[in-house]
């Protein structure tokens, strides 16, 4: 058996959040990546997400025409691109590579001695563009080996997806295109889904439905979020899915480690919401098969207490609900209402709390009012 987890960055964020200052104990995707104990490459991806500077990009297997930041935050440009990377990952193939060096490349080598023809100049007067040469050994060269030597068999006999924010989303992205391709489409999904938000423009069917492919979805949501644009998706899925959502209290960023009272920036006041997510993200990632380091492991009366510190701490988690990551001449925009989050059900606008059914594990679904250690036995197994 081989096991592949995908992990998808949300907009803006990347691999390097694991130390980003804004999360007190790392933004949980990247903590999660980091944390997996797998071989990178041929057990384990991260991807970077769209609007995070393309960092990238000399190492995805195919051409993602250098995305600007703005496009990727506003739109997600760059994810469809995203998980074509992905895609091509699975099968351990690139359909592209960086032939030329980088200037960086072309310095150390240069640095240590190599003799190495000046670069080449060609462009106007506007912008000159730089040749460095051709490089020997190319990345995806290099982790395309790796992936035939400690890949076996070569194609995965089960694929997780991680993601928060468009990341969730690109979980959604590359579960169905997964579903339509010959060669993966036999291949059994599950996908962790922390606040999974499209963004703008971007409710298309392979966004917002599942195929058949995904036996698990785990989706966490956060029930104090009002941005504009920031409509999050429950995904209608199959009959023969298991779907399981929760609601937790505060923003956004709040479900991911920032432990602000604000939900954005430095702060430790509003802990209990992000630890709660992250140990039973851990607990699911276990289950599924994935070898995970430094995990919090609490205990079921720890637990307990976490539901009990969110519960008590109510009012500074509503109080989230004026504020917004989108403005425009310093007023807040915002979606829903004082007491219902707008989201999207499948391709149906709804509201938060009126999400639930028998189709759901537990069958309160969104509409939970309190949570307690029992609510999330189910992702136990």
């Amino acid at each position: 058996m081989s096991i592949l987890t995908v992990y998808f960055c949300g907009t803006g964020a990347t691999a390097a959040d694991v130390s980003n200052p804004d999360y007190w104990n790392g933004e949980l995707i990247s903590t999660l990546a980091f944390n997996d104990q797998s071989r990178e490459f041929a057990a384990k991806i991260v991807i970077d997400g769209p609007g995070s500077g393309n960092l990238q990009d000399d190492m995805l297997f195919v051409d993602d025409n250098d995305h600007g930041a703005a496009m990727g935050s506003l739109l997600g440009n760059g994810w469809e691109e995203n998980v074509a990377h992905a895609m091509q990952v699975i099968k351990g193939k690139s359909l592209w590579r960086r032939g030329t060096r980088t200037q960086a490349e072309y310095q150390r080598l240069k640095d240590l001695g190599v003799p190495l023809a000046a670069p080449g100049v060609t462009g106007n007067w506007f912008r000159d563009r730089y040749d460095y040469g051709e490089s020997v050994t190319t990345p995806q060269a290099l982790q395309e080996q790796i992936i035939q030597q400690f890949r076996k068999p070569l194609l995965p006999t089960q694929v997780n997806l991680v993601g928060w924010s468009r990341g969730g989303i690109s979980c959604h992205m590359l579960a169905n295109a997964m579903a339509i391709d010959p060669e993966l489409m036999h291949i059994p999904v599950n996908i962790l889904a922390i606040d999974p938000v499209p963004g703008i423009l971007n409710l298309q069917d392979a966004r917002v439905r599942l195929a058949a492919n995904v036996r698990e979805y785990i989706g966490f949501y956060a029930r104090d979020e009002r941005s504009k644009g920031f409509a999050c998706v429950i995904p209608e899925v199959a009959s023969s899915t298991r779907i399981s959502v929760f609601p937790i209290s505060g923003r956004h960023a709040t479900l991911v480690g920032n432990a602000s009272l604000t939900g954005v920036g430095p702060g430790a006041e509003l802990k209990s919401p992000g630890l709660l997510v992250r140990h039973l993200a851990e607990l699911c990632l276990g289950r599924w098969g994935v070898q995970l380091g430094n995990c919090l492991g609490l205990s079921r009366e720890q637990i307990e207490d976490c539901c009990m510190e969110i519960g008590a701490d109510d009012g500074r988690y509503a109080a989230m609900r004026t504020r917004s990551y989108i403005s425009a001449s310093f007023v807040h925009l915002k979606e829903g209402d004082e007491g219902d989050r707008f989201v999207h059900h499948g391709s149906r606008s709804s509201s938060f709390s009126k999400v639930f059914g028998a189709q759901f594990d537990p069958q309160d679904g969104l509409s939970m009012t309190s949570l307690h250690a029992a609510v999330f036995d189910a992702i136990a197994g």
